[in-house]
């Protein structure tokens, strides 16, 4: 299985860009990963559609409005994708302005990091970190240990 992240925006923050980059390479360790800018959420719907993958892309936008996981809920996700021999996983981080309703229509699932709103570059890390506890649970790696 194959991770993709995007987010729809530019980062110029260096500490979120070195977040960013930790993670990533965090990841990398238990799948193949990779991380877009994308420009807006065309760009997004035109990734999907134009996947090189024998399946597009399952994928699963950052909402608010989304269905709230715990950790351990989250590395059941993963886990779910994997012995599913789903081919590719495409999780998303809206524009501050929030996804519009054909862009969640799209999505195969829409997830929420709670009730509050995060910037959307720190539900970015948020996001990374928590696919990369995810996966650390699913191989008994002491990292969430300490939770």
């Amino acid at each position: 299985m194959r991770l993709h992240i995007a987010w729809i925006g530019r980062t110029r923050s260096a500490p979120i860009q070195s977040l960013t980059a930790e993670y990533l390479k965090r990841l990398s360790r238990f799948a193949a990963c990779d991380a877009r800018e994308l420009l807006s959420e065309t760009a997004l719907l035109k990734l999907v559609e134009k996947s090189s993958g024998r399946t597009q892309p399952v994928l699963v936008l950052l909402d608010s409005r989304g269905r709230q996981l715990t950790s351990e809920e989250i590395a059941n996700f993963l886990q779910y994708h994997q012995s599913h021999d789903t081919q590719e996983l495409l999780f998303a981080v809206g524009p501050a302005d929030g996804w519009s309703d054909s862009t969640r229509a799209a999505a195969n699932s829409i997830l929420s990091f709670g009730k509050i709103t995060l910037p959307h570059e720190l539900a970015r890390v948020v996001l990374l970190e928590q696919l990369y506890r995810g996966f650390s649970i699913l191989q008994g790696h002491p990292y969430h240990g300490g939770h």
